[in-house]
């Protein structure tokens, strides 16, 4: 399963908008919450993945970038809006970057707080990748030994 982005029931009237949190809502049955927020200017967050774990990343002020990392490359998230969360499933590597000033991500997690559920060193994370001949790392291989061969007249 791959990293998608959830749109959360929003009630709105000319005063503003309500977005509730309600469990049903989310893909997972959270077991805990976190806030990211007062990051430092050009700081990244996350720099891991989960063996289990299932996220709900909400941007519910300002804004950032989360990069995920799956078998199928590099995928670029906008978040900036409070009804919207980005799913993130066990095995999905990411970090947050380019947090605005008044950035506050809301991070609905599957389960409690778990240090053996990480896998923070990236090679071991991309050695664990499913291989197959059309994920991301095949591709740019082939793509980059094409170019090479071009560039030699072969």
């Amino acid at each position: 399963m791959n990293a998608r982005i959830v749109s959360l029931p929003t009630v709105s009237d000319p005063t503003g908008n309500l977005t509730p949190y309600e469990w049903h809502d989310v893909p997972f049955e959270p077991h805990r919450v976190f806030v990211l927020h007062d990051v430092i200017q050009g700081a990244r967050r996350g720099g891991h993945a989960h063996r289990t774990l299932e996220e709900l990343i909400i941007a519910v002020s300002g804004s950032f970038e989360v990069v995920t990392l799956d078998e199928h490359g590099y995928h670029h998230w906008h978040m900036n809006r409070a009804d919207q969360g980005l799913y993130i499933p066990p095995h999905v590597w990411r970090h947050l970057q380019d947090f605005s000033g008044n950035a506050v991500a809301l991070v609905l997690a599957s389960t409690p707080y778990d240090p053996l559920d990480y896998i923070r060193d990236k090679d071991e994370f991309i050695a664990s990748l499913p291989k197959s001949d059309e994920d991301y790392f095949s591709r740019r291989a082939h793509a980059v030994s094409l170019e090479e061969l071009q560039r030699m007249g072969r």
